[in-house]
Protein backbone atom coordinates (compact mmCIF):
# COMPACT_ATOMS: atom_id res chain seq x y z
CA UNK A 1 0.00 0.00 0.00
CA UNK A 2 1.65 3.22 -0.98
CA UNK A 3 2.55 5.64 1.92
CA UNK A 4 0.99 8.96 2.31
CA UNK A 5 4.23 11.17 1.35
CA UNK A 6 4.54 8.94 -1.85
CA UNK A 7 0.99 9.99 -3.04
CA UNK A 8 1.69 13.48 -1.69
CA UNK A 9 4.65 13.55 -4.23
CA UNK A 10 2.88 12.09 -7.09
CA UNK A 11 0.37 14.61 -6.38
CA UNK A 12 2.84 17.48 -6.88
CA UNK A 13 4.19 16.35 -9.79
CA UNK A 14 1.14 15.93 -11.84
CA UNK A 15 0.19 19.67 -10.55
CA UNK A 16 3.32 20.81 -12.12
CA UNK A 17 2.76 19.33 -15.26
CA UNK A 18 -0.45 20.62 -15.52
CA UNK A 19 1.14 23.69 -14.44
CA UNK A 20 3.57 23.76 -17.42
CA UNK A 21 1.11 22.89 -19.84
CA UNK A 22 -1.04 25.67 -18.92
CA UNK A 23 1.74 27.75 -19.17
CA UNK A 24 2.32 26.54 -23.36
CA UNK A 25 -1.27 27.82 -24.20
CA UNK A 26 -0.72 31.48 -22.63
CA UNK A 27 -0.50 34.22 -24.91
CA UNK A 28 2.53 36.41 -25.49
CA UNK A 29 2.92 39.22 -23.45
CA UNK A 30 2.00 42.82 -24.90
CA UNK A 31 4.63 45.34 -25.55
CA UNK A 32 5.37 47.25 -22.34
CA UNK A 33 3.39 50.73 -21.66
CA UNK A 34 4.84 53.75 -21.74
CA UNK A 35 2.93 54.70 -19.22
CA UNK A 36 4.61 52.90 -16.36
CA UNK A 37 7.05 55.31 -14.14
CA UNK A 38 10.22 54.48 -13.71
CA UNK A 39 10.22 53.69 -9.55
CA UNK A 40 7.71 50.90 -11.02
CA UNK A 41 10.36 49.97 -13.33
CA UNK A 42 12.70 49.80 -10.71
CA UNK A 43 10.76 47.79 -8.11
CA UNK A 44 9.77 45.16 -10.21
CA UNK A 45 13.81 44.93 -11.65
CA UNK A 46 14.76 44.83 -8.10
CA UNK A 47 17.82 46.64 -8.93
CA UNK A 48 17.62 50.37 -9.38
CA UNK A 49 18.44 52.20 -6.70
CA UNK A 50 18.80 55.96 -6.84
CA UNK A 51 19.20 58.85 -4.24
CA UNK A 52 16.77 61.88 -4.02
CA UNK A 53 19.40 64.22 -3.37
CA UNK A 54 19.79 66.83 -6.11
CA UNK A 55 17.16 66.89 -8.84
CA UNK A 56 13.83 65.26 -7.91
CA UNK A 57 13.76 61.72 -9.86
CA UNK A 58 10.67 62.72 -11.86
CA UNK A 59 12.63 65.61 -13.16
CA UNK A 60 15.87 63.95 -14.85
CA UNK A 61 16.50 63.93 -18.21
CA UNK A 62 19.03 61.13 -19.53
CA UNK A 63 20.68 61.56 -23.15
CA UNK A 64 20.89 57.63 -23.62
CA UNK A 65 22.51 56.52 -27.18
CA UNK A 66 20.86 54.11 -29.95
CA UNK A 67 22.34 51.68 -32.36
CA UNK A 68 20.64 49.72 -35.13
CA UNK A 69 23.44 47.01 -36.20
CA UNK A 70 21.50 46.43 -39.07
CA UNK A 71 21.84 49.62 -41.09
CA UNK A 72 25.02 50.95 -38.69
CA UNK A 73 22.20 54.20 -37.46
CA UNK A 74 23.21 55.85 -34.60
CA UNK A 75 21.02 58.46 -32.50
CA UNK A 76 20.44 59.88 -29.43
CA UNK A 77 17.19 59.29 -27.56
CA UNK A 78 16.40 61.80 -24.55
CA UNK A 79 13.91 60.22 -22.30
CA UNK A 80 12.55 61.54 -18.52
CA UNK A 81 12.71 59.13 -15.45
CA UNK A 82 9.62 56.98 -16.46
CA UNK A 83 9.34 57.48 -20.32
CA UNK A 84 9.59 55.20 -23.05
CA UNK A 85 10.57 55.44 -26.78
CA UNK A 86 9.93 52.82 -29.57
CA UNK A 87 12.24 52.42 -32.41
CA UNK A 88 10.87 50.03 -34.83
CA UNK A 89 10.99 46.80 -33.06
CA UNK A 90 12.50 48.02 -29.85
CA UNK A 91 11.83 50.09 -27.00
CA UNK A 92 14.04 51.71 -24.64
CA UNK A 93 12.77 52.57 -21.43
CA UNK A 94 14.26 55.01 -18.59
CA UNK A 95 13.69 53.97 -14.76
CA UNK A 96 16.47 56.97 -13.76
CA UNK A 97 19.86 58.04 -14.08
CA UNK A 98 22.67 59.52 -11.40
CA UNK A 99 25.21 61.12 -11.55
CA UNK A 100 28.39 61.98 -8.89
CA UNK A 101 28.42 65.36 -7.42
CA UNK A 102 30.76 67.80 -8.44
CA UNK A 103 32.51 67.36 -5.02
CA UNK A 104 32.68 63.77 -5.39
CA UNK A 105 35.82 61.74 -7.30
CA UNK A 106 36.05 59.88 -9.96
CA UNK A 107 32.92 61.84 -11.72
CA UNK A 108 30.62 59.11 -13.52
CA UNK A 109 27.01 59.11 -14.91
CA UNK A 110 24.60 56.29 -14.88
CA UNK A 111 21.50 55.27 -16.09
CA UNK A 112 19.01 52.14 -15.50
CA UNK A 113 17.81 50.68 -18.76
CA UNK A 114 15.58 48.71 -20.11
CA UNK A 115 15.46 47.17 -23.70
CA UNK A 116 12.61 45.23 -25.11
CA UNK A 117 12.82 43.75 -28.28
CA UNK A 118 10.03 42.21 -30.46
CA UNK A 119 11.34 38.99 -32.32
CA UNK A 120 11.29 35.55 -32.03
CA UNK A 121 12.89 33.09 -29.56
CA UNK A 122 12.90 30.40 -32.16
CA UNK A 123 12.02 30.17 -36.31
CA UNK A 124 8.83 28.09 -35.08
CA UNK A 125 7.87 31.00 -32.57
CA UNK A 126 6.09 33.82 -33.56
CA UNK A 127 6.81 37.35 -32.65
CA UNK A 128 7.00 38.60 -29.23
CA UNK A 129 8.31 41.15 -26.66
CA UNK A 130 11.05 39.93 -24.85
CA UNK A 131 13.07 41.94 -22.15
CA UNK A 132 16.85 41.95 -23.28
CA UNK A 133 18.36 44.20 -21.15
CA UNK A 134 17.72 45.60 -17.45
CA UNK A 135 20.22 47.27 -15.32
CA UNK A 136 22.29 50.43 -15.11
CA UNK A 137 24.72 51.50 -17.31
CA UNK A 138 28.02 54.21 -16.86
CA UNK A 139 29.26 56.44 -18.98
CA UNK A 140 32.93 56.21 -17.88
CA UNK A 141 32.63 52.29 -16.82
CA UNK A 142 31.15 50.71 -19.93
CA UNK A 143 32.49 47.24 -19.57
CA UNK A 144 30.62 46.80 -16.08
CA UNK A 145 27.35 46.38 -17.59
CA UNK A 146 26.55 46.02 -21.31
CA UNK A 147 24.00 45.43 -23.80
CA UNK A 148 24.51 41.86 -25.30
CA UNK A 149 22.14 41.89 -28.02
CA UNK A 150 22.75 40.91 -32.07
CA UNK A 151 20.91 43.73 -33.07
CA UNK A 152 20.67 46.42 -30.61
CA UNK A 153 23.09 48.39 -28.33
CA UNK A 154 22.57 51.14 -25.81
CA UNK A 155 24.49 53.35 -23.82
CA UNK A 156 24.63 56.02 -21.71
CA UNK A 157 25.60 59.97 -22.18
CA UNK A 158 24.80 62.16 -19.78
CA UNK A 159 22.25 62.90 -17.14
CA UNK A 160 20.72 66.59 -16.82
CA UNK A 161 20.39 67.17 -13.14
CA UNK A 162 22.11 69.74 -10.84
CA UNK A 163 22.74 69.78 -6.58
CA UNK A 164 22.22 71.96 -3.94
CA UNK A 165 24.79 74.76 -3.95
CA UNK A 166 25.86 74.29 -7.85
CA UNK A 167 24.29 77.88 -9.04
CA UNK A 168 25.91 79.45 -6.49
CA UNK A 169 29.49 80.18 -8.11
CA UNK A 170 27.15 82.12 -10.92
CA UNK A 171 25.77 84.69 -8.29
CA UNK A 172 28.96 84.79 -6.85
CA UNK A 173 30.79 85.79 -9.90
CA UNK A 174 27.90 88.28 -10.64
CA UNK A 175 28.32 89.99 -7.41
CA UNK A 176 32.21 89.98 -8.28
CA UNK A 177 31.66 91.95 -10.98
CA UNK A 178 29.63 94.35 -9.25
CA UNK A 179 30.84 95.01 -6.33
CA UNK A 180 28.77 97.12 -3.56
CA UNK A 181 29.37 100.53 -3.77
CA UNK A 182 30.51 100.73 -7.24
CA UNK A 183 29.78 103.39 -9.54
CA UNK A 184 27.20 101.83 -11.38
CA UNK A 185 26.83 102.08 -15.04
CA UNK A 186 22.87 103.38 -15.21
CA UNK A 187 22.61 106.82 -16.61
CA UNK A 188 22.00 109.55 -14.67
CA UNK A 189 18.79 111.48 -13.65
CA UNK A 190 18.83 114.86 -15.21
CA UNK A 191 19.72 117.59 -13.00
CA UNK A 192 16.22 119.61 -11.02
CA UNK A 193 16.51 123.23 -10.95
CA UNK A 194 16.62 124.47 -7.93
CA UNK A 195 13.22 126.37 -6.42
CA UNK A 196 15.29 129.69 -6.52
CA UNK A 197 16.96 129.88 -9.53
CA UNK A 198 13.55 129.11 -11.09
CA UNK A 199 11.92 132.22 -9.14
CA UNK A 200 14.76 134.51 -10.80
CA UNK A 201 14.52 133.28 -13.90
CA UNK A 202 10.22 134.08 -13.55
CA UNK A 203 11.71 137.77 -12.09
CA UNK A 204 13.97 139.00 -14.65
CA UNK A 205 11.10 137.81 -17.63
CA UNK A 206 8.48 140.11 -15.78
CA UNK A 207 10.86 143.33 -16.46
CA UNK A 208 12.02 142.34 -19.77
CA UNK A 209 8.14 141.90 -20.91
CA UNK A 210 6.57 145.08 -22.89
CA UNK A 211 3.92 147.50 -21.34
CA UNK A 212 0.33 147.62 -22.58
Amino acid sequence: MPSVASAARRALAIAGLLALAGCGDKAPPPPPEATETGSAIASASGAAVESEFGTPIKDRVATLGFLNKRNNITQDIVLKSGESRRIGNAIVKLATCEKTAPWEDPPEIGAFVQLYVEERATTEQPLAWHKVFSGWLFRNAPSLNVVEHSVYDVWVKDCAMTFPGEEEPLASSRSAANPAGSPSTAASPAPVASPSATASASARAADTSPEE
